[in-house]
Formats: structure tokens, C-alpha cells, sequence
């Protein structure tokens, strides 16, 4: 009996791993960010429980804790597991917060939802999006002819910009920063260690990327956005800033802060990291201005 059990247990584990990964997304990219990534503490209560490429903050609490984010749909296991090895539940996580609803972020939150049972909180646009399973019309990396559809999110709660949310005594803010996608939102809160408390900022994707066709300076379809996409910059280049995670861990250079830490200077503790960014963000930007302004001209 207990050979027949230990092959039902080890049965039904081999079926959640296949469940897991049937709606796996295959990109260029996306076995290099999907590699496995042992979790560890930014600071206070602020983890890092995404993959290699893809991040994801948990925020821990003595009611329950919050998610930021859930990779791809086949990062949710990882996630899952990371949270877990730190010592904390799935299912102590009462809520989970998105930065934007491209699939390489969103993609893995109906599995990591329906494992915890949290409420799933975003942005309208991104709200809509995680309704759609894809990118909708208006999303600069909106492409009908090579979408990529993800589980739907039916149930999500809308957040408006400076608006808090709660989770106990944790409470996140959102600030939209539309550029990437019209949803874009930068996520603050203050964590506190040995007495210290630092302002956190886990910073939404500030990059220009888009579908063949798309200008972020307009066309006859579609509005000149570089305004609005300026001043998201802006506005995360301003806001409190202490410690700064980006959507992308590369972005705010995270492996080799956490590569230089000690245990007397936590690299992570850096002021002036979202200006960093911003600036970094906005000479993309201005690029991105340039190649289009010239290959419109070469159109005319």
C-alpha cells in the first residue's frame, strides 16, 4: 500500500508539473528569462522571489503578505516555490499586484492566484488587458498577426494613480507611469529594518519597445505619446526613492548589487537609483524619437 501511495503522490506531482506548463509561452528570450533564481531578502520585508529575468517582489506582513508581479505563465511554479523556500505560504499571500499586463509579467498571476486565492489589483488599461489574454488595440506592442494569448484574468480590481492599497499594516501605492503600455504602473512602499525605514520602489519598464509600425510620435491611427511617455519619466525620477527593483532586474543592475552586498552595506540602499533610471530611460526615449522622426522623413 505505501508503494502504491508514494507512486499516486509521485503521479499526481508529475501532473501539476505538466499542468504548470501548458501555457507556457515560447519567445526568443524567454528560457533565458525563466532560468531558476534563489530567492533573497532586498531589504526589510521586501524579497525577491521572480526568476533571471523576470522580476517579483513579495512584501511580507503579519495579516498576509503581497505579491508584485508573476513572471511568465511557466514562472509561476518557480515563484511559488521561491516564496515558499523563504519560509513564507502561498497561501498567506492575500494580494497581487501587476506592474503591466504584457504576458512576460502578468502571464504567471492566474496560477499564482488560484494557489493563494489573493485578489488580483492593476491598472484599467492593464486590467483590460489581463481580461483579454493579450495585448489589446492601443498597446504599443499590440500585433494581431503574432499575438501571444495567456490564461484571462476575469476578476481584477482596478487601481487609479495615487491610489493605496492594504494588506494589514502593508500599504503599496501605484503610480501610473504610461509609456510602455498605457497601464504602466510604478509601485511604492517603505520598508523598515534594525529601526531604518526605506522608501521602495518597484519601477515599471520605461523602454520604447513596440510592434513593427508603431510610432510613439503618432501616425494617422494613433496619438503622439511622447509627452505623456516624458513626463512618466519624469515622475519616476521623482519619486522617494531608497531602493529601487525594476520589472526587468537588469534594468536597476540587481544581481550585482546583490553579488557586492555585506553583511555591514546593503548595496540595495541606494539614493538616486529611480533618477539613474530616469535618465537612462529618457536617452532611450530620445532616441527612439530620433529613428522615428527620420524614418518618417524618408517615407515622405
Amino acid at each position: 500500500m505505501k508503494r502504491w501511495a508514494a507512486f499516486l503522490l509521485g503521479m499526481a506531482a508529475a501532473a501539476g508539473a505538466a499542468h504548470a506548463q501548458e501555457g507556457a509561452v515560447h519567445c526568443d528570450a524567454c528560457d533565458d528569462w525563466n532560468k531558476p533564481q534563489a530567492p533573497f531578502q532586498v531589504y526589510g520585508n521586501t524579497w525577491y522571489v521572480g526568476v533571471h529575468g523576470l522580476s517579483a517582489l513579495l512584501v511580507t506582513g503579519p495579516q498576509g503578505h503581497i505579491l508584485l508581479d508573476g513572471g511568465l505563465p511557466q514562472s509561476a511554479p518557480q515563484i511559488r516555490k521561491n516564496i515558499e523556500a523563504l519560509g513564507f505560504r502561498i497561501e498567506d499571500v492575500k494580494l497581487i499586484l501587476n506592474s503591466h499586463s504584457h504576458w512576460d509579467h502578468s502571464g504567471g498571476i492566474p496560477a499564482l492566484q488560484r494557489a493563494s486565492g489573493a485578489q488580483v489589483a492593476a491598472s484599467a488599461w492593464s486590467a483590460k488587458e489581463m481580461a483579454a489574454g493579450a495585448n489589446i488595440e492601443g498597446d504599443p506592442q499590440y500585433d494581431p498577426a503574432a499575438a501571444i494569448h495567456v490564461e484571462k484574468i476575469a476578476k481584477v480590481k482596478i487601481v487609479a494613480d495615487g491610489e493605496t492599497v492594504s494588506v494589514g499594516p502593508l500599504k503599496l501605492t501605484a503610480h501610473l507611469t504610461p509609456g510602455h503600455t498605457p497601464g504602466s504602473t510604478a509601485w511604492t512602499w517603505q520598508s523598515c529594518e534594525q529601526g531604518a525605514c526605506r522608501n521602495i520602489v518597484y519601477a515599471d519598464s520605461l523602454t520604447p519597445v513596440s510592434s513593427d509600425g508603431f510610432y510613439f510620435t503618432g501616425d494617422a491611427t494613433h496619438p503622439d505619446i511622447t509627452a505623456s511617455f516624458r513626463a512618466s519619466v519624469a515622475k519616476l525620477g521623482a519619486l522617494p526613492c531608497d531602493v529601487i527593483v525594476s520589472t526587468h532586474p537588469g534594468f536597476t543592475d540587481t544581481f550585482d548589487k546583490l553579488a557586492k552586498r555585506t553583511p555591514s552595506h546593503n548595496t540595495f540602499v541606494e539614493p538616486g537609483g529611480c533618477k539613474a533610471l530616469a535618465e537612462e530611460s529618457s536617452r532611450n526615449l530620445d532616441k527612439r524619437i530620433a529613428t522615428e522622426r527620420a524614418d518618417k522623413a524618408k517615407r515622405r
